[in-house]
């Protein structure tokens, strides 16, 4: 049996069991259960020490008593994708308890002819997926033998790829009992991620890179697909996620169409910088979380 090992737990978040789990009650018992229960949420993949508060505040949406899926779409950083891949692990490890791979959802989106695999060194090479198992496990570790995972690799897509993977998830997505956690961070800014856009009329760099991430949240608040693609053409934000984003906009619209007695509510909770940027020479990674809830 393939299994992925936790390759970043030691480094990127602590490998102790049971430090790993003081840490992430703390910070879900710091957020409010304000836009519940999620269908979906979008969260940051960095280091803990940046962005695990943050995180908290998207996974505390979550009903684990209803959940027993959980597809998680994170981007590739390290291999160029022109589609997306399925894991050939059949369970991944956390320093909690392993997660187990739903291979008879594997196996119906192979049927597709619309994914590839992603072998075991990329998958282990790859964070944006891996940073959302301990907080998945911990979420639902009442139900720790009661629930599947179904990850994602998302390469580079067209809107018209996007639009593809929407329609074939959107089916997930309309099950209660599935969960798509979107794995992404926001802006990258500075000279070593050659993105330095700066608007003065904000005061401060760290003010202008807000402004342009929350112009962003605004249009995928509106569920729009077709405006976040314009917005990332337009100013470029070096949004990390923003395909699996881009799916799961898509998945929604797809859902609505089918479905005209569903409404859909998205809505950003929590927004951190890694740090503020006050000169050129400065750099940061922003971070928000989401939470979808169907109505």
């Amino acid at each position: 049996m393939p299994v992925r090992r936790a390759a970043h737990a030691g480094s990127w978040y602590t490998d102790s069991g049971p430090e790993l789990s003081r840490q992430l009650d703390y910070w879900l018992n710091q957020a409010d259960l304000s836009h519940g229960p999620a269908r979906a949420i979008i969260a940051p993949h960095a280091g803990y020490q940046y962005c695990g508060a943050c995180g908290g505040h998207a996974y505390r949406q979550v009903s684990p008593v209803v959940v027993r899926r959980v597809f998680i779409l994170g981007p590739s950083h390290h291999v160029r994708l022109s589609g997306c891949a399925l894991s050939s692990a059949q369970k991944y490890r956390t320093p909690l308890y392993d997660l187990h791979v739903d291979l008879q959802v594997n196996a119906d989106l192979e049927m597709t002819g619309q994914f590839e695999w992603m072998d075991l060194d990329t998958d282990e090479n790859e964070h944006s997926i891996e940073m959302h198992l301990p907080y998945i496990a911990k979420v639902m570790e009442n139900y720790k033998n009661q629930f599947t995972i179904v990850p994602i690799l998302v390469g580079s897509l067209s809107p018209e790829k996007e639009a593809c993977y929407g329609r074939i998830l959107s089916s997930y997505l309309a099950d209660p009992q599935n969960l798509f956690v979107i794995s992404s961070d926001f802006c990258h800014w500075g000279q070593r991620f050659r993105y330095t856009y700066y608007d003065r009329s904000y005061g401060n760099i760290y003010q202008s890179i807000e402004g342009l991430d929350r112009a962003g949240m605004n249009i995928i608040e509106n569920l729009n697909p077709t405006e976040f693609t314009n917005y990332l053409k337009k100013y470029g934000n070096t949004i990390c996620g923003r395909h699996p984003i881009g799916i799961l906009l898509q998945a929604i619209q797809e859902l609505l169409r089918n479905d005209s007695t569903t409404s859909a509510n998205l809505k950003f909770l929590k927004y951190a910088q890694s740090s503020q940027c006050r000169n050129m020479n400065d750099s940061s990674v922003s971070y928000a979380s989401a939470a979808l809830v169907f109505e």
